[in-house]
């Protein structure tokens, strides 16, 4: 049984639509220059075409493969009409997403025997990690779970901060110790005190900064070996938080961290101010990482379940 079912169960997809008008808008500009005075996709349109999936930051590879299958297909049909590109692309990015993505939603899904269950969240600063922590911990409060946030990155000051001024805006507990402190002794007093208190999940901040992969891959490795003391096999889930509206920076990001740790899920914020909303389709199907949450709005209720049908149906309407 998942606890996070129907967590976003009421999110409106007027929201999502709103937050990937941007990038849809950009894309589609893009996409008519490539076909005006065209009546047929011909090897002229599928250059022009890789372009715009490149630009739109969809990823070269990613791209590389979607132009594939839409070789694939124009060799099979012999004709294919310009008019039929836009349902081709849907069609074809839907299959791609659907490889990494499976079913409706992609919920963290839990086992009622596991308790708690240990989310740990990494990213860089800036990219939306601490404001995805609070939001998640209030969906979740909202479902009834009791949640302990812990506040592992003890780099700077500011980042134990926010996350108190989060916990304080949601009303959960969150277990902190001073600046400088060891990032594995605030999660294992974390994972402790969840223990304790009989709460069922435990969200864990950790260091935003992307120093060399050496020191990032032990620091992680550290926590997570501290963290098991406590809870056998936690984390049981590793939560990558990128900013979408970098665009390629998301990808070298992502490269970085799963190279660091094992990364289980994604969340992609930002969405809502950029154009660069391909982003989602290129790292969900490059790194092979299911993505969880995608950030389409400043509210509470703006961190959506990633739904792959609504997404492409958003970003293709």
């Amino acid at each position: 049984m998942s606890f996070f079912k129907n967590i976003f169960s009421s999110d409106k997809k007027a929201t999502l639509d709103k937050g990937l008008e941007k990038s849809k808008t950009t894309f589609f500009d893009k996409l008519s220059k490539v076909v005006v005075g065209k009546s047929k996709v011909d090897a002229d349109v599928l250059d022009d075409l890789e372009e715009v999936l490149v630009t739109s930051d969809v990823g070269v590879n990613t791209t590389l493969k979607i132009i594939e299958r839409i070789e694939a297909r124009v060799s099979k049909d012999k004709y294919v009409g310009t008019e039929a590109l836009n349902l081709i692309l849907r069609e074809e990015i839907g299959g791609l997403l659907s490889e990494t993505n499976s079913g409706e939603e992609t919920e963290f899904s839990v086992p009622q025997t596991q308790k708690p269950y240990v989310i740990m969240v990494v990213g860089v600063n800036g990219a939306g990690k601490t404001t995805t922590i609070g939001k998640l911990a209030y969906q979740l409060k909202k479902q009834g779970l009791n949640v302990v946030l812990g506040a592992a990155d003890t780099f700077r000051a500011a980042a134990i901060d926010q996350l108190q001024v989060w916990a304080d805006r949601v009303g959960v507990p969150i277990i902190k110790q001073s600046m400088g402190s060891d990032p594995a002794s605030v999660a294992f007093d974390t994972l402790q005190s969840a223990v304790t208190s009989n709460a069922d999940v435990v969200i864990i901040d950790t260091a935003g900064r992307l120093h060399n992969k050496v020191n990032l891959m032990n620091e992680l490795t550290k926590v997570k070996r501290v963290m098991q003391k406590v809870v056998d096999h936690s984390p049981h889930e590793v939560l990558l938080v990128l900013d979408g509206s970098t665009g390629q920076n998301a990808f070298e990001q992502a490269k970085q961290f799963t190279a660091a740790t094992e990364v289980t899920a994604l969340a992609i914020t930002k969405l809502d101010g950029t154009a660069k909303g391909g982003v989602v389709i290129g790292i969900s199907d490059e790194f092979q990482i299911p993505v969880r949450y995608i950030g389409v709005g400043e509210g509470l209720e703006d961190l959506q379940v990633f739904n792959k049908f609504e997404f492409v149906d958003s970003f293709f309407k």
